[in-house]
Order: C-alpha cells, then structure tokens, then sequence
C-alpha cells in the first residue's frame, strides 16, 4: 500500500524533481554535462559480459567498495562493474581511482521513468547496494525484474530502526529485494533481522578493507618542504561550525607552540572562500590551496579546499581531528589516517562510525573528547608528548590489521550470487 502510494507520488511529482535537479544545477551541485543520467539515459553502451552494479550513495561508501571492486574484477576478466554514485564530488574522485573495466554513472532519481530507462539500458546481473540508502522504486525495479541483489556493509542505526518500525510492511518488501544482507556489526545485523531482512550476516566494515587515499608523492614533498620543522595537525572534513573550533584551538596553543600550523580541509572544498575569511577575521593569516598556495612561515592556517587530496594531507600531519563530530552529524571516517599513522581525536558526535570508534578506543588507538576545550588539551598533548602520540598510532595499528579480511569475509558471502551472475574465479 505505503510503495503503491509512493510510486504515485511519483509520477506525478516528476516536473518538481526536474525542477529540484534544475536548482541543484545552478547551485554547482549537479553535473551539467551529465544530467541525463541522473533521469535514467545513458550515453554509452552496456559493455558486453556479467555487469555488476554497485551502488554508493557518495564519497565515503565509494572509496569503501573500491577494494570489493577490484576483487570482483579480478575474478572474471569479462565482467564490467557499473559504480553509481549521486554527488559531484564522488564523481570527480572515481574518474581517477576506479579500476579499468569500471564505469561511473550517476545515479538516477527515484522516478519510475528514469528507473526503468536505466534498468532497461544496463540489464545488470548482480546488484550490490552499499550502506544504507534506499530508493523504493529503484528497488522495486530490481526485484521485479529478478536481479539477484545484496545490501553489503549494511547500517541500521538505533535511530533508523525506530522510524523504520513505523512502516513494517514497506520496509519488509524492500529488504526482500536482498537475498543477502552483509551487517557491519552485530546490532546492524540484529536490527535488519527484526525489520524482516534475509540471510543476514555479520562480517565486519569494508572501511579497514580498503585502500588508504593515495598522495601525489611530489605534492607531497612540496608541502613538507614548505612546513620545514613547524608542529602541523589537521582538522580534517570539516562542517559548518567547525572551522571556528580549529580556529580557537589555533589561537589557544600559539603561546606554547608560536609556529602551529594549523590545516583546515572542509568536507565540501567549495567552503574554502568563507573559511579563509573566518581566519582572517580572527586575527589568523590563511592560505588557500585552491589558489595554488603553499603555507608560508606567515601562515598560521592552511585551507586546504581541493577534492580528494586528504590522502596527502594524513601523510603530512601527524595528528588528525575528524570533522563532524563536533556537531550533531556522525563524523567522517576515522579509519584512513589511523591507517596512516595519525593521532587520531574526534568530538562526540561519532555515530556513523560507533563500532569503529569503540575498536579504536578499546585500544587506546584513538581519543573521544567531549569539546573543544578538551580538543585543545589533547592536540597540545599530541603534538608535544611523542611517547603518547605513538601510544595511539600503535592502538590504531592493533585494530586496523585485525579488521583487514574484511573484503574477503563479503566475497565468501557473495560468492553463490557472483556464480550466479557470471562472476566467478577461473577454473
């Protein structure tokens, strides 16, 4: 009833979803090359051989399925992976990193028409749907014409479930769409069990699978030359509100460290202009790197408002703070610079990444703190206790290569539905 409504809706509200994709356009949030895709048309042809789709909402599941792409894509050497994903900025970032044999194409709005264009067009084999997002007609097109289907690296926070239970049956006939649900925790799994999901199982976060973001090793060289013997952290993916933290850590441990750097990379680069300004209103000369610059001794903060460089920007600060933790977002994922060696804080707002964070403080490999007072005390802690600094690099170690089967555990998993589509380890 609740999906026969919503597929109404739907149709009938198309001319407002064109409209909202029109203003997303004009805001810089859309591609304006490419915005067919995102109403289903495609401008290039499905490859021939099994197609695997793989859906990652945005940047983080992205890079978290890349190391499952690869894998997939070593089994069978005619099998395509067709990555969708819905932003700009993870359609930038996959354009360099996605594998040969690997095609991107945003995905389509939840319109019945743009659904069955897509469907229709690429005739996937496999589906693999990451995370959490779910488009009811999209999988409802799946499950109507068949397609074999897994949720991998599944999320169901306590939030989630409580509104999800107010619409069991809708929520049962679209978890029915997967014949195989891969938890990234035990109360992931436990919550999807009792929301009607099948053949689920717990086998850990492809986050400590995947890669490290890679640097550009003469980029990298540049700025380390530039910061020469300066103590340098890192407030990395920032949000609205949280420039002003880095800002007053800054100002408050110049007097014991005169030559802080301090680097500040927004989670959307586009803020860079508006972060500059803020330091400069508080007394703090900034540069930015959209401009091309490099931190001067001058400088005490270090916009650093580009795409996909904080690969580079983890190598170079020994101690990292995850933005969005500082207000009520969830955080961004802590895992990429603990596997860089980085003294990894964050704030108490971690919830998109509450297992994770409870592994890396059981070790002592990461530190919560409750504010931005106690950030100030433990960046200073950080930078100025080497002794302590290791402590947490080498707690960080301890979970990260624990967790790093990962991949492997969701390819055992998937393997009766990679056989099925076509995909499968050569004889």
């Amino acid at each position: 009833m609740l999906h026969s409504l919503y597929r109404g809706l739907t149709y009938i509200g198309g001319p407002a979803v064109r409209l909202y994709l029109d203003r997303r356009r004009a805001a810089g949030k859309e591609d304006p090359l490419r915005g067919g895709e995102r109403l289903g048309h495609a401008v290039r042809p499905r490859p021939a051989g099994p197609l695997v789709w793989v859906h990652a909402a945005s940047v983080g599941e992205a890079n978290s399925v890349l190391v499952l792409i690869d894998r997939i894509l070593a089994l069978t050497p005619d099998a395509t992976v067709l990555l969708t994903t819905g932003t700009v900025t993870s359609a930038a970032l996959m354009a360099h990193r996605l594998p040969a044999r690997a095609i991107h194409q945003y995905v389509p709005v939840d319109l019945p028409d743009a659904v069955g264009r897509f469907l229709d067009h690429w005739r996937p084999d496999l589906v693999l749907w990451i995370e959490s997002e779910i488009w009811p007609n999209l999988l409802a097109g799946v499950r109507r014409r068949g397609i074999p289907a897994a949720l991998v690296n599944a999320r169901m926070s306590a939030r989630s479930f409580a509104r999800w239970r107010y619409a069991p049956g809708l929520v049962r006939g679209l978890l029915a769409t997967f014949r195989v649900v891969l938890a990234q925790t035990e109360g992931d799994a436990e919550r999807l069990r009792a929301l009607g999901a099948a053949g689920v199982a717990c086998v850990g976060n492809l986050k400590f699978s995947a890669e490290p973001p890679p640097a550009d090793p003469a980029h990298l060289a540049a700025l380390r030359e530039a910061c020469e013997e300066r103590p340098v952290w890192l407030f990395a993916s920032s949000h609205p509100g949280e420039d002003a933290v880095a800002a007053e850590v800054h100002a408050a441990l110049t007097a014991r460290l005169p030559d802080l750097l301090t680097i500040v990379a927004p989670r959307h680069p586009h803020r860079g202009p508006d972060i500059a300004a803020l330091m400069q209103a508080r007394g703090l000369s900034a540069a930015r790197r959209a401009e091309g610059a490099l931190p001067q001794a001058g400088h005490a903060v270090y916009v650093a408002d580009t795409m996909g460089e904080l690969g580079l920007l983890y190598r170079l600060a020994p101690v990292v703070c995850m933005g969005g933790s500082f207000i009520p977002h969830g955080g961004q994922n802590p895992v990429e610079p603990a596997q860089l060696g980085c003294a990894v804080v964050y704030g108490p707002h971690m919830w998109n990444f509450a297992e994770i964070t409870h592994q890396l403080e059981a070790t002592g490999g990461a530190v919560a703190v409750a504010d931005p007072e106690a950030l100030r005390a433990t960046v200073a802690r950080l930078l100025t206790d080497g002794e302590a600094r290791a402590a947490v690099v080498t707690g960080a170690r301890r979970v990260t290569e624990h967790n790093r089967r990962v991949v492997d555990r969701a390819l055992d998993a998937l393997a009766p539905l990679l056989a099925q589509a076509g995909v499968k380890a050569a004889a």
